[in-house]
């Protein structure tokens, strides 16, 4: 056992080697907050011993506090994981699940919807460690099943698709990879593990962090979104079901020196309780305004899951159909396609006259949010299945809704008054 630190007689070592402990038993709604780089232990065994791989001892900051041993074990239990790492964004989910699977010489295919700077990554990092990426379509299960290969280590999932919110058949996907032994890797951020269960797609492993007999690998997620709620917070998580998987994530997470602050741990805990109650009304006032805008003669098209001409509609309601009461779950998102007759500059004028609606990127806080889309620029294979014009997406945060489809009145009136 440590020795107690003896009586210095300069208040300065008194201070940082004070002695006093509170005592054990302190219970409160919210856990303690556990701010480290260093980790002291009793003595030179248990230095030598401790292991921090299976969350049982603490060895360095980096490795784990008890503030993020409880984040993770509790997202876990959000999305019916069994292991969690946390990491500093979204993005970096993304990066630490291809830098710990994928070697030279490896091939990864992702959506050709999916989230920009992922693909990105797979455009300038992977591709200059000798890593192959191919976009394929995410509405034909067809096209993923051709574009698999003897090379091919991992898919990406993305279900709706970032931007454009066509929703894939998510199952079928997860069939195919199977079949051919691929891991699958489900950028989860707008499920976040409240819409459907990814590890349990068709719901028959029972809940309560069961895995079904049909799940994706590993589930990634922003935290920034939802699981925060606020808006000011960067976090991801990478979760997983299988040991040996969560192993080769968690050394390259180590070996990368990724960490997050216990500050923001402290934030996704204090927002987790209420995540069910913020998704449902996000999730209601989005489809109020979905519908509402599809009257509108300026509105070439509105693209969002839960309505019945969206892109990939049926396999939204055959996923998630089921949750909030029969309801379905579709998150705060929706995009709309503004007719082609309305140029760029319209466009942009109709977003900057929004007043509650700001510009600005992200989503899942509680401030509404607008961005105008060049699709061109975001898309290698052709989109039939959109109407021609320009996308702009909406983030519906907490405001009431009628004060929001009011502001959306008034700024479609001054930039599309002629209809």
């Amino acid at each position: 056992m440590q020795q107690p630190a003896p009586q210095a007689s300069d208040l300065a070592t008194r201070l940082v080697h004070h002695d006093y402990l509170p005592p054990a038993g302190f219970v409160a709604p919210q856990p303690g907050v556990h701010k480290a780089s260093t980790v002291i232990f009793p003595n030179v065994a248990a230095m030598r011993s401790r292991e921090w791989k299976d969350k049982s001892g603490y060895t360095y900051g980096l490795h784990g506090t008890p503030t993020t041993f409880i984040l993770e074990e509790r997202l876990c239990a959000l999305e019916g994981g069994l292991q969690c790492v946390l990491v500093p964004s979204g993005l970096a989910a993304i990066a630490n699940v291809g830098l710990a699977l994928l070697k030279p010489g490896d091939e990864v295919l992702i959506p050709d919807n999916a989230y920009g700077p992922g693909k990105d990554l797979a455009l300038g990092e992977l591709a200059r460690f000798g890593i192959r990426h191919v976009l394929y379509d995410p509405l034909d299960p067809a096209d993923l099943a051709a574009r698999i290969t003897p090379a091919t280590r991992l898919v990406w999932l993305e279900a709706p698709g970032s931007v454009t919110m066509e929703f894939p058949d998510l199952c079928e996907q997860v069939r195919i990879c199977r079949a051919r032994g691929v891991t699958t890797a489900l950028d989860n951020t707008w499920g976040a593990g409240l819409a459907f269960a990814p590890f349990d797609l068709l719901g028959d492993g029972g809940g309560q962090g069961r895995a079904g007999s049909l799940g994706v690998d590993i589930s990634a997620h922003a935290l920034t979104k939802y699981p925060s709620g606020g808006g000011d917070v960067l976090m991801g998580s990478v979760i997983t079901r299988d040991a040996g998987l969560h192993m080769k994530i968690k050394l390259t997470h180590m070996r990368l020196g990724l960490g997050v602050g216990a500050n923001d741990a402290e934030a996704v805990l204090r927002a987790l309780p209420s995540v069910g109650l913020r998704y449902r009304a996000h999730d209601e006032a989005a489809r109020t305004l979905a519908h509402w805008l599809q009257q509108h003669p300026a509105v070439a098209q509105v693209l969002h899951p839960a309505l019945p001409d969206s892109p990939g509609h049926a396999h939204w309601k055959a996923l998630c159909g089921a949750a909030q009461g029969g309801q379905g779950a579709a998150a705060g998102l929706f995009s709309v396609m503004i007719d082609a007759r309305h140029g760029q500059e319209q466009v942009d004028a109709f977003c900057d006259s929004l007043r509650l609606f700001k510009l600005g990127y992200s989503w899942g806080g509680p401030m509404s949010l607008v961005v105008p889309y060049q699709l061109a620029s975001m898309r290698t294979r052709p989109t039939p299945h959109l109407r021609p014009g320009t996308l702009v997406r909406f983030s519906v945060g907490l405001e009431a809704v009628q004060d929001l489809q009011q502001d959306l009145q008034q700024a479609l009136d001054r930039a599309f008054a002629a209809g």
